[in-house]
């Protein structure tokens, strides 16, 4: 039996090829990657063919490997977002069959919101009056010539806090509220394109559910 060719039975050597990048403004090329390139971008190119077989991009920073980071979490975000949207619309063709009924879903979110404004504005108005009659009642023993006593100063310090804390809330509350009224625009307006439904006129916009609380803003 004939042995086969020495050529044959050796492991084939790699192809021979360059390097080629750019330093300090001009093409150089070699090769061998000297110390300090294999960072910078280059081209490989075939010494037989003469062709350009790869590429190599240049290694990032630390600050631009922080922001690819960044950027792709960002990325599976909006995807996560945008197919969350998806299966909500679905939802929203499938389980609504009018816009009504779509919007008394809206209906429980507001209510609450809204108790929480009405409870807010009594408790604010509440706190003013009292603060007022603590004011007043310390400046009239200063006219005295009576002296504020460190309770009644304590208390005008302690209700002061509350109604700032009570204010902070009430303002939480109704930009909650202006947001929710977008947020029903925006699914309103989805449920029309996904039904192909023109705009409603003169829609009402959703009313809260009965609650039983008054609005005491005014005493």
């Amino acid at each position: 039996m004939a042995l086969a060719p020495a050529a044959h039975a050796q492991t084939a050597a790699p192809a021979k090829k360059l390097y080629c990048w750019n330093q300090n403004g001009q093409r150089v090329c070699s090769d061998a990657l000297p110390s300090g390139a294999e960072n910078l971008a280059r081209d490989e190119i075939s010494a037989r063919s003469g062709l350009r077989t790869g590429q190599v991009q240049r290694a990032l920073s630390e600050d631009e490997r922080a922001l690819a980071a960044s950027d792709e979490v960002q990325r599976q975000v909006d995807q996560a977002a945008l197919e969350t949207r998806k299966r909500t619309d679905q939802a929203m063709l499938s389980s609504y069959q009018t816009e009504d009924q779509l919007r008394r879903v809206f209906g429980e979110r507001i209510s609450i919101v809204e108790n929480s404004i009405r409870t807010a504005r009594y408790n604010v108005a509440s706190l003013r009056e009292g603060l007022v009659s603590l004011l007043q009642t310390a400046g009239d023993r200063e006219l005295d010539g009576k002296p504020v006593s460190p309770d009644m100063a304590n208390g005008i310090k302690g209700r002061h806090r509350e109604l700032l804390r009570q204010q902070q809330l009430q303002s939480g509350f109704e930009r909650q509220r202006a947001e929710l009224d977008v947020e029903i625009a925006d699914i309103m307006r989805r449920y029309r394109e996904l039904k192909g439904l023109q705009p409603a006129e003169g829609a009402v916009p959703v009313a809260p559910a009965a609650t039983g609380l008054a609005d005491t803003t005014t005493r």
